[in-house]
């Protein structure tokens, strides 16, 4: 039986990747690490906290700021301490801190959002059910369903398509969200599939929501270096997915062109179909009552700007109208 061994060390370098402590950050962290051993170069991870982990009855949303799990590693990583820094993609600001590059995007795992019940679904009959061989909410205003979540796009998603149930703040780490909800007199909570699969912690009683449009770059975990830093970029060019940078670059040109940040309610998933990139996007109000959306299928050579075409005709179909509303809203 053979082993498949490291590729000779390229330099003696030691490569300190940057992490979050959570256990998903960490999982992600050490996909990294195992990659760059396959490449033959050596590694060690440094834990990082973060404001996010910091705060955990703040909503995302009220906190102020964009990259509020990312500007501690950032921080990091342009005080050389670290040589690259491992995040959740859809965490990372579309406009990266000066002297910080994109290294490399690993291979997409899942997209959707899952809703997780507190109990299992015979317990919810009164609240839940299956109609058509899909679920819905029954009884919904006699007995209205509570969902958490600190996610203002998975709200807003919800209250559109259920808008009298009642949506709690929820924040913490995956692991956090999981006991909280176990705690607390909710019904639900909605949470990335990835995250949950990841480490293995997909409760048995979640339900994929197909109907719900994901974050930009959800599912994609994001590796930067810095700048200057010729090696560390190199290493990491060797492990990127090309099909899943060129797709979260289409996703966050769409949210950098609506002006959106955590507090606009946008959703964006490109893919590539058979040498074509087939995209949807689309941005609500707060309160889910108002929504623009868009979609287009196109080749792969056309699609180099399909982000910034999509969200100017979001905006133009009064997607502008939405983003001015949630502006005004927040002075």
């Amino acid at each position: 039986m053979s082993l498949l061994l490291p590729a000779q060390n390229k330099m003696g370098k030691i490569i300190r990747i940057g992490t979050r402590e959570s256990e998903l950050a960490v999982w992600q962290a050490t996909q990294v690490k195992n990659l760059l051993l396959q490449y033959g170069y050596e590694t060690e991870l440094v834990y990082i906290k973060s404001e996010g982990d910091i705060d955990l009855s703040t909503p995302l949303y009220e906190m102020g700021v964009q990259g509020v799990f990312t500007r501690s590693l950032d921080s990091a990583l342009l005080n050389n301490k670290i040589d690259i820094a491992v995040h959740s993609m859809k965490d990372v600001p579309t406009q990266l801190p000066k002297g910080i590059i994109q290294a490399a995007v690993l291979k997409r795992g899942p997209v959707k959002d899952l809703l997780v019940l507190k109990n299992e679904l015979s317990v919810m009959s009164d609240k839940l059910g299956f109609v058509n061989g899909e679920w819905s909410i029954v009884n919904s205003e006699s007995s209205p369903l509570t969902v958490a979540t600190s996610s203002i796009r998975r709200k807003a998603q919800w209250l559109h398509r259920y808008p009298t149930s009642v949506v709690e703040n929820l924040r913490g780490n995956v692991n956090t969200r999981l006991r909280k909800l176990k705690e607390e007199k909710w019904d639900a909570a909605i949470f990335a599939a990835a995250g949950l699969e990841r480490i293995n912690l997909r409760p048995e009683n979640s339900i994929e929501l197909d109907w719900m449009l994901p974050a930009p770059a959800q599912g994609a975990v994001m590796v930067v270096c810095r700048e200057e830093d010729a090696y560390a970029l190199e290493a990491c060019v060797e492990f990127n997915d090309a099909d899943t940078a060129f797709c979260t670059k289409i996703e966050r040109e769409f949210l950098r062109a609506l002006l959106g940040g955590c507090s606009t309610p946008i959703s964006a998933y490109a893919e590539v179909l058979d040498e074509e990139i087939h995209f949807r996007g689309n941005i609500f109000s707060l309160d889910g009552k108002e929504k623009v959306e868009y979609e287009n299928t196109v080749s792969i050579p056309d699609a180099a700007h399909l982000g910034l075409e999509a969200a100017e005709e979001v905006l133009s179909l009064g997607g502008q109208a939405i983003a001015d509303s949630i502006k005004n809203a927040g002075k």
